[in-house]
């Protein structure tokens, strides 16, 4: 959960995002995404998928399973 904390943490920011913000895009409140960040919690599916689409990044990526970004649409 380390790796999906800092991954989502680091694509906040490099979309000059706050965590209020990432919070209203999956449909959670802006202390769930500061959990997540801090590796305290993970979203449920539906907001790992929201995450990947949002960023474009693959669900793999979010997770640490690849260090590869790019999605496969």
């Amino acid at each position: 959960m380390e790796i999906f904390a800092e991954r989502i943490r680091e694509l906040r920011i490099e979309h000059g995002l706050t965590q209020e913000e990432v919070g209203k895009i999956i449909g959670v409140k802006r202390y769930a995404v500061y959990s997540y960040e801090k590796g305290r919690a993970c979203p449920e599916m539906k907001g790992l998928v929201a995450l990947a689409d949002y960023f474009d990044v693959s669900m793999d990526y979010l997770a640490g399973r690849t260090d590869k970004r790019e999605t496969n649409r």
